[in-house]
Parts: structure tokens; sequence; C-alpha cells
């Protein structure tokens, strides 16, 4: 950790530390400088992620003064690509006299120039330079070495397990041993002999630690992200449409929950454990994941006092508890003992389905719900079906219309007071209403993403010891969420009948993260279970006590040392020093409470 320290902090040049005195991060300065005695001259800007938006007021500047231009600056963010609109006139009356569409670089100063060529100052007459006047900095520059040093620590550890593995290895490693016995007369135990090899070995635990693995990796890179992501934007959430790394970590973890529970209540079942029984288990563990939920995510030691007027209803654990309730009981009500007596029938290459035709019947009638919800429910001042986020988006058009049904939904089973007042459209849209990304309409998305992930759990039991089969199955199941996915976006990110949108928990957003899924549980399946050639490690430490981790990284993240004051803040080789150190930190405590076997369950 002294050497990763040491490397990030050479990697803060200098330039960075002096030009974050001026500019918050993820900003550049704009200087609009006005030579026309006639026009006030203003810049008008628009992003590219904000969909059919209006142009907003950057920078106005009035009219030339004496002999020296007039000018005025502003911060632009420079997340996205710009699109810059130069004007003269009043408000309501612009006439315009260039465009230019850029990407801004971190902490870059640019000049905008207009002047009059012919002196006359006539709209036609005029026009515009761009200058850079200071160049911008590689603010990938950080992440870029820490991916690198990842890459090596990886190798390293790698080639250790290897030679570890090595017979080579292994006797020299006894010689050492029996040197270093003889010369501390310490006796050694003596090296199992041919005979003992020959001996029944313990039958290996049917637990799959791919799963772990998988759950571990979600849980790291949600506790990156929740901690900032080191200020990259590809490390946030989308403002609306399109996806992000951070937006497909929750739909992972709702994934695993539909592949725990049907790989957990099948093992149950076979155990002899009732299924009243398997009900009453669920439904305390759906309450406690529902009193944790609301309790922290509504408080904290800088919140103050606790709010009933202003308490937030939905949120991260309480959605995965409600959709964990919803899929436990559909599989409590449904679940197979044992699925041999399946295998003679003609219909056996798809019994994963097949056998379980009143879950899929009550996911069909679920997402039918949802469509009819969404595109059929009338929302006062709103059109029917709409998808957007409001704001100045859609020409303005809408603005009170925010997440469409599910917005109104929320706010009309819920109150304005109790859902989320921040939603990541608010910045970039202008937009005024709240609006939950843990809404309710949403959760029956969330539902069906867990019965995908059931699906996953359903092909693993259904075609154990076939490793072939479930891994061309899984290959299945992703082509085919891919394709679904392809026709209902269009292959673009705003012009699709249903665009990808974590907000909403779109249709196309679930079948999207399910292809990932899929894909992501197969390699390490093979990876992991079949081939054997990682354990899983570090993820798998987190994936075995994510409750544990996911609550206590939430309720101690802004304590050190997972957090400290930065001399830096503005800089994203020290805000990602710290938000690395804390999730290093987490996956070290998930280690030793492995190490502890200490395993929290609900």
């Amino acid at each position: 950790m002294a050497v990763v320290c040491m490397v990030f902090f050479i990697v803060m040049c200098c330039q960075e530390i002096s030009l974050a005195k001026e500019l918050q991060i993820n900003q550049a300065l704009v200087i609009l400088h006005n030579t026309l005695s006639k026009h006030n001259v203003s810049v008008l800007y628009l992003s590219d992620y904000c969909y059919k938006c209006l142009y907003q007021l950057l920078i106005r500047a009035a009219v030339q003064q004496g002999d020296h231009p007039t000018n005025a600056s502003a911060t632009v963010s420079v997340l996205f690509p710009l699109t810059l609109q130069i004007v003269v006139g009043q408000e309501h009356n612009y006439s315009a006299i260039c465009s230019r569409h850029d990407s801004f670089g971190e902490f870059g100063h640019y000049s905008i120039w207009v002047h009059s060529a012919s002196g006359n100052e006539s709209v036609h007459d005029l026009s515009c330079r761009y200058t850079t006047d200071r160049a911008p900095v590689n603010s990938y520059l950080p992440i870029a070495v820490a991916f690198a040093i990842m890459i090596g620590l990886t190798f390293i550890y790698a080639t250790g397990c290897y030679l570890r593995r090595l017979k080579c290895t292994q006797r020299y490693a006894l010689q050492l041993l029996g040197t270093f016995a003889h010369s501390t007369s310490v006796e050694l135990s003596p090296v199992p002999s041919a005979d003992d090899s020959a001996q029944p070995k313990r039958p290996k635990s049917r637990r799959l630690r791919s799963l772990d693995t998988f759950r571990g990796l979600a849980l790291t890179a949600m506790i990156f992200v929740n901690y900032g992501g080191g200020g990259y934007w590809f490390f946030e959430h989308g403002p609306w449409n399109g996806l992000t790394v951070a937006d497909l970590v929750m739909p992972w973890f709702v994934f695993m929950i539909g592949t725990s529970v049907a790989l957990s209540f099948n093992s149950m079942l076979r155990r002899g454990i009732h299924r009243l029984q398997l009900l009453r288990k669920l439904t305390w563990r759906t309450i406690i994941l529902l009193l944790i939920g609301v309790f922290y995510i509504n408080y904290g030691p800088a919140d103050g006092h606790f709010s009933w007027e202003r308490v937030r209803i939905p949120g991260v654990l309480q959605r995965l508890g409600f959709t964990y309730f919803v899929i436990a009981v559909m599989e409590t009500c449904c679940a197979k003992k044992e699925l041999k007596q399946y295998l003679d029938s003609f219909w056996a290459p798809v019994r994963d389905i097949l056998i379980y035709w009143p879950e899929w019947i009550f996911i069909i009638l679920l997402e039918t719900l949802w469509l009819c919800l969404t595109f059929l429910l009338p929302v006062p001042g709103c059109p029917r079906g709409y998808l957007g986020a409001g704001g100045i988006g859609d020409d303005g058009k809408f603005p009170n219309c925010t997440g469409g049904a599910a917005g109104y939904i929320d706010k009309w089973l819920l109150g304005a007071n109790h859902i989320y007042g921040y939603p990541t459209c608010k910045e970039l849209y202008h937009t005024t209403e709240p609006f939950d990304p843990e809404g309710v309409l949403g959760t029956i998305n969330s539902v069906l993403m867990a019965f995908i992930g059931l699906q996953a759990g359903k092909i693993i039991l259904a075609y154990r010891p076939s490793n072939l089969s479930i891994l061309k199955r899984f290959l299945i199941w992703a082509v085919l969420l891919g394709f679904i996915s392809a026709v209902l976006t269009k292959c673009g990110r705003e012009e699709g009948f249903i665009p990808v949108n974590k907000n909403l928990w779109s249709l196309s957003f679930i079948t999207t993260t399910g292809c990932f899924s899929f894909i992501l549980l197969g390699l390490m399946y093979y990876v992991i279970d079949v081939k054997e050639w990682w354990g899983g490690e570090p993820f798998i430490f987190l994936g075995m006590n994510s409750i544990f981790v996911y609550v206590g990284h939430s309720v101690l993240g802004w304590y050190f040392p997972f957090s400290w004051q930065m001399k830096h803040e503005n800089t994203h080789a020290e805000r990602l020093l710290q938000d690395l150190v804390g999730t290093a930190i987490w996956v070290l405590i998930a280690y030793m409470l492995y190490r502890k076997k200490f395993f929290l369950k609900i």
C-alpha cells in the first residue's frame, strides 16, 4: 500500500495541483471577449447527453467600452461534449453568429473572441475566433497508473500461485523446511506417501464459489463508486438514459438474489425442510432487510435529528428485500426437490423452463402490468408513455414530467417528501421534481431481473454435472437477452422504443444487464468451479459477508481511515487514492472475517 501511495503522489504533477486551485474537478474555464460596440454577445450551451434539450445561457458580455473588449467568464463541465452557440441580441431575440461542438479538457482555459470583419457590425459581418489559453491536464493519467498497478499485482499473484503448484517448487520448499528444522531441532510431520495419496479425498463442497465471487466483485465495485470513484464520470450513475459502470452494480446484486434462491431453496428442500419453514424464514429475512434499509438510509452523523416528515421510504435494501420476498415466495411454492425424474421426457432439454411454467405465467403477468402502467397510465400534464427526464428536455415541453408514470405513482403512493429529491438528471436537465430510482414501478422490473437470475440457478441444478450444457445455456440466454436489448433500443442511447435507463429500471435495462450477468457468471463458473484456475480471491471474501460489508461501508464511509481531509481535493489523483484505500480496507476486513469464520447471516 505504501508503494501505491507513493506512485499516486508522484502522478499528481505540479500543473494539476496549481490549476486545481482555480477550478473545481471536471471543470474548464471559458472566457468571452466582446469587441463589438453595438451588440451584447452571449454564449449558449447544450450537452450531448441532454436529449432534445433547450440551449442554456452560459456567459453574457456587454458591449465594448472604449478601446478594450468586454470580458466575461464561466466554468463548464468537461464530463460530456458540449455545443456552444454564440449569439448577439437580447433574451428571446437572439441572432446566431457561430457555433462550435467541442470536448473541453479538465482545468483548461479557452477564449472566444467575437469581432467584426469590416467594422459595420452587421450580423452577417460578425465572426468568432477560438483560442486555448492554457492547455488542459491529462485527467486520466491517475486511473491509468492505478490500472497498471493492479494488473501488475494480479500478474505477480498469479505467477506466485503457479510457481507454488509446481513439483520442483514444492520439493525445494520441503528442502528448505528440512534444513530449517535440522538447524532448530524442529520435528517435521512426515510427507504424505503415495499410499496416503491413494486414500479417498474429502468430497468437494457443492457451494458455488463463482457465485460468491460474482457477488463480491459487484460489492467491491459498489463500494468504490459509492466512495466517489476518483471523481470520474463513468464511475457515476448516468444522467438519464445510457449505461455506466456504476449502473451495472445493483442489477448484478438482484440477479444473484435469484440465483442464490434457486440453489439454496433446492438444498433446503433436499434436506427435508418444510415449505412452511421456508416461508417463515424468508419473511423474517425480508423484514430485517426492510428495517435496516429504512433506518440506515435516513440517518447519518451529518443528518441531524431524524425527521418523520421527510423520511425516504424507498431504498436499495428495501428494493432488495421486496424483490427477494417475491422471488422466494414464488420459489417456495414451485421449487422441485429432484429433477432426475424429468431426464427421460422428450422435453428434457428445456426442463429448466417447462417444469416451472407457473412461475413464467406469473412473471409474464407482472411484466404486462409494468408495460400497461408505464405506457397507458394517464399522467396529468404529461403524454402517455413518457420516459423522459422532463426539465429542459424534449424542448422544455414537459418540465414536471420526470420519469412519467414511475414518478407519478411514487408521488401518489408515497408522497413527494418521502422519495429521493436529487435524481441524477437534476443537474443536467434542470429538473425540479423529486424522483426515486428505487421507486415502486421499477421494483416490478427488479423482480424480473431476479427471475432471470433464478433461471441461471435452475440451469445449474437441472444440467449439473454437465458443465458444457450449463455454459451453453448461459450463452444462449446472453445472446437472447442481448438481441431483445438491440431491438428495444435500436442499438442507440435515446431513439429506441424503450431506452436503457437505470433510473426507471426499464425493460431494456433489465435485458442488457441480464445479458452481461450471464456472460460474467459463465466466465467465472468456468474459471473458478470448472477449471479451478482461480479461487475467487479477494472478491470471494466480500461475497460471503455481503450484508455486513454493505452496511458497514455505508455507515463508516465518512470516517478515518476510509476517508480523510484531502490536501488536493480537486485532483483526481488524491480522490482516486482515497477511494481505492477505502475499498481496499473493506477487502482486508472481509478477509479477516473470513479467516475468523465470521459470516453475518440474516
